[in-house]
């Protein structure tokens, strides 16, 4: 890990000043420290980073501008723009607990392909912050980071399998995963139709931990792993970053790995339908009725609407034991990015505590999350005039709405039920994390979970 959180102070640590707008006059500088800020013109504007010379020309410490106090996450930036050595704030952050994760969050580079790693920074964690719990919530980032950002030809379904049972190895969970053709013995249609064409077989991945008698958590996510859009195929520009598209499966492993690391008291299951929808002489077909695992019938307006199928079947299998909270998570419309861009995942739920609860850890640890209606009217726009259900609508108005009302439909028993439409891809580097694959919303749902079951 590039940045390494310590809890003792070393002792040639250089002290990092957190300055506000035009608050230098409030820090405890030297004549000289002072003239160098001025010189630089540094004031304290956010994200901007200065280094201060010591007498000997050495590197003395930084100053790091921190505005108006607008965003804890924004120290993500000192893990590059800091010299390799040892470090520690001069003063207390004031949310010293994301103050310090930022660090060791912007530290991160997928160095799987040749990319050199971050710079080697030793920071002591400041007073306040729960290293551990910290080390928990970074440790399950980076996997969701690091599935998303890895190429289909080294994460397809077979791949994503073995990432699931590394994690469970890790963590002592059970694994069973049903396969190809089997899928159709076991009540899997939509999965096996969606992933049949691909020469990676297409899969149910099933992972349980934790006491039986625990309250029941399930995660469901999306293991698209590539989706060429099928018959109904994407233009090229479409299909760059459709190595993403399991990344509602590489969060929810994430967020997995946070609750089992923390040892969190519940019965923890996960589900990802793991497919790569691709094009061949018996990919299904736009026109195609499926029968779901809960019998409902659905038309096939688009065979780029893949996402929901599969996630349809794992929702019915979660659905059926009735978990006292279940979230499926998943990169499924682009409507979501009109409607809120890349970096504010919408959510739907019925669950109006499960709602305030969310909004609140969304505020509290920084992960933007905001919540969007499950409009019933809108329901009629899913119609088919021969099957239970069509898989689009025809107007292609308010598709991320219409999408979680189509998921909707395959959980019946279960109130407490949250579907999370990501994009799980920074598209420009953050303070905290460099363009690529994303967790994203799993830190504000880590916190929800934690404060329900901890």
């Amino acid at each position: 890990m590039p940045v390494e959180l310590v809890e003792q102070k070393p002792q040639t640590a250089l002290p990092v000043y957190l300055v506000g707008k035009d608050g230098l006059k409030d820090l405890a500088l030297s004549p000289a420290a002072m003239a160098w800020a001025a010189a630089n013109g540094f004031s304290g504007e956010a994200g901007r980073t200065l280094i201060l010379p010591a007498d000997n020309g050495a590197v003395g410490g930084a100053l790091f501008g921190i505005g108006d106090g607008e965003g804890a996450l924004g120290t993500g930036a000192l893990a590059r723009a800091l010299p390799e050595g040892d470090w520690h704030f001069a003063s207390e952050p004031r949310q010293p607990d994301l103050a310090a994760l930022a660090l060791v969050l912007g530290g991160y580079v997928f160095t799987r392909y040749g990319k050199k790693p971050g710079k080697a920074l030793r920071f002591a964690l400041p007073a306040g912050a729960d290293g551990a719990h910290l080390g928990h919530i970074a440790d399950g980032v980076f996997l969701a980071r690091d599935l998303v950002n890895t190429p289909t030809n080294d994460m397809g379904p077979g791949e994503l399998e073995e990432a699931a049972r590394t994690l469970a190895a890790a963590h002592g969970a059970d694994i069973s995963v049903v396969h190809g053709d089997d899928l159709l013995a076991r009540n899997f249609p939509m999965i096996h139709a969606v992933g049949r064409a691909s020469t990676a077989a297409p899969r149910l991945i099933d992972m349980t931990w934790g006491k039986v008698d625990a309250p029941k958590v399930t995660l469901v996510g999306k293991g698209v792993c590539f989706d060429t859009g099928g018959l109904d195929i994407k233009p090229s520009a479409g299909m760059l970053l459709m190595k993403k598209d399991m990344g509602g499966a590489a969060n929810v492993l994430g967020l997995a790995w946070m609750i089992m690391a923390a040892k969190l008291n519940v019965r923890l299951r996960v589900l990802v339908p793991a497919v790569e929808n691709s094009i061949a002489g018996n990919a299904f077909r736009p026109g195609d009725v499926l029968r779901s695992r809960k019998g409902i019938t659905v038309e096939i307006g688009n065979t780029d609407a893949e996402g929901r199928l599969v996630l349809a079947d794992a929702l019915a299998l979660a659905d059926e034991e009735q978990p006292a909270l279940l979230i499926d998570m998943a990169t499924l419309t682009g409507a979501a990015r009109v409607a809120l861009g890349p970096d504010l995942p919408p959510f739907y739920t019925g669950d109006e505590t499960l709602a305030a609860e969310l909004a609140a850890a969304s505020v509290a640890v920084e992960d933007p999350l905001w919540r969007m209606p499950l409009w019933r009217p809108y329901d009629t726009k899913l119609s088919s005039k021969i099957a239970d259900i069509n898989n689009v609508t025809t107007d292609g108005f308010a598709g991320s709405i219409t999408a979680a009302l189509f998921l909707k439909r395959f959980v019946e028993r279960t109130p407490g039920w949250a579907h999370f439409d990501i994009f799980a891809w920074n598209p420009a580097d953050r303070p905290y994390g460099l363009t690529g694959g994303e967790a994203q919303g799993i830190r504000a749902l880590e916190r929800v979970i934690a404060r329900r079951f901890g």
